[in-house]
């Protein structure tokens, strides 16, 4: 590095430090710390013993991290797909100048910005089997109450739903952001064309928003394959671990039995395999040429 390199260095170094400080002590220290923990039986009280790769061969054959992974899985497939439709239709309605969409946008995304807690406390309200709105509805119907949140078939459905209904507002302004990148002589063109809504939106709004749609899909199977708040509040992961997912999972193994390596080794598993997932997306998502 010449002079001039060594002087730009140092008058950056006062602005670039105190973010490299925290990112290596708030990211890059806590995750190789993690890995590290992985490879030893710890507790939280201090005690730390070598146990190489015992933690990653228990997990491999514990029945209650398959069922957790399965169901983190399943969860993950229902999600990401029904929240993309249900955005980007949102967004095909509200791509449109007027005080009516723009109250409609700021309508479907205030449930972004509500806490997990309010969240669940709402889904609590309206599933609940005692009094809850669908019971109310179910009772005057003369129907028996369904029990959403205890039912081992239904509990993971009731959190995917509640999940759906609080996470539209992120990718819908991302839908938004892209259909408002698309030049309007492209669609006057294919009007003079004839050509009908279906095969506009087939020929010219699907292929203009790939990258949009690719981001959408990536940013929600990371965030949906972390589920933990909803879960745990909703149905603390039953009834019979029918609704926990691998986080919750790793929270009682940390927080409720005390084993910290288990408990690292089983985050080290989840973070590789949203990494990996992630990647196949992206990779998938930008192989063919762009339109």
């Amino acid at each position: 590095m010449n002079a001039q390199g060594r002087r730009n260095l140092l008058q950056a170094a006062p602005f670039i430090g105190p973010f490299l400080l925290l990112y290596v002590g708030l990211l890059i220290y806590p995750l190789l710390d993690g890995l590290t923990l992985s490879f030893h039986r710890a507790d939280p009280f201090g005690g730390r013993a070598f146990a190489g790769l015992e933690n990653y061969a228990r997990l491999a054959s514990d029945p209650v991290f398959g069922q957790a992974l399965g169901n983190t899985f399943k969860y993950a497939v229902v999600v990401v797909p029904v929240l993309t439709a249900i955005t980007l239709a949102l967004a095909l309605a509200l791509n449109k100048p007027g005080r009516t969409a723009s109250v409609f946008r700021g309508l479907f995304f205030s449930s972004a910005v509500l806490s997990v807690t309010i969240i669940t406390l709402i889904w609590r309200f309206v599933l609940t089997p005692d009094a809850g709105l669908l019971a109310e509805v179910w009772e005057a119907a003369g129907r028996e109450p369904v029990p959403f949140l205890s039912h081992p078939d239904l509990a993971l459905l009731a959190v995917a739903v509640a999940t759906i209904w609080w996470s539209i507002g992120l990718p819908m302004m991302l839908f938004l952001a892209g259909l408002q990148q698309i030049p309007e002589d492209i669609f006057e063109a294919a009007a003079l064309d004839r050509a009908n809504r279906w095969t506009t939106f087939r020929r010219i709004t699907l292929p203009s928003l790939r990258r949009t749609a690719v981001l959408v899909v990536m940013l929600q199977t990371a965030a949906q394959l972390q589920l933990f708040g909803q879960a745990q509040l909703l149905t603390a992961g039953g009834p019979g671990g029918a609704s926990r997912p691998v986080v919750l999972f790793i929270y009682e193994t940390a927080f409720t039995r005390w084993e910290l390596g288990y408990a690292s080794a089983l985050a080290q598993v989840l973070f590789v395999l949203i990494l990996a997932v992630t990647l196949l997306q992206f990779r998938a998502g930008t192989s063919r040429r762009e339109p």
